[in-house]
């Protein structure tokens, strides 16, 4: 499967639309590793445990985005758009949303 943010595939002509294809996943952070977080926001630095949450949300959202595209028949995906955003009760949780076109590709 081919997956693009792009419109079109270089050296590749599409030969059939499939429609829009999605993938959603939403995580929620361990309470320990938000006060850690915390703690390191305030003194400065990046991160750790939200970037390793975030990265795992990507995958499990692109992996969904192509199954999706599969199932429906696609070889390709292009146009993606992936969105990142907290929801819950105060932020708790991490949504990785992330859309596109299925297109088969020859």
């Amino acid at each position: 499967m081919i997956l693009v943010t792009t419109p079109t595939l270089q050296n590749k002509n599409i030969t059939a639309y499939h429609g829009i294809v999605t993938g959603e996943a939403i995580l929620g952070a361990n309470i320990f590793r938000d006060i850690f977080a915390a703690v390191r926001d305030i003194v400065g630095g990046r991160s750790a445990a939200y970037e390793k949450e975030l990265a795992r949300a990507r995958q499990i959202a692109m992996r969904e985005l192509e199954e999706n595209a599969s199932r429906m028949g696609a070889n390709a995906v292009v146009g993606i758009d992936l969105d990142y955003e907290t929801v819950g009760q105060n932020g708790s949780m991490l949504m990785v949303s992330v859309s596109g076109t299925a297109v088969t590709v020859a």
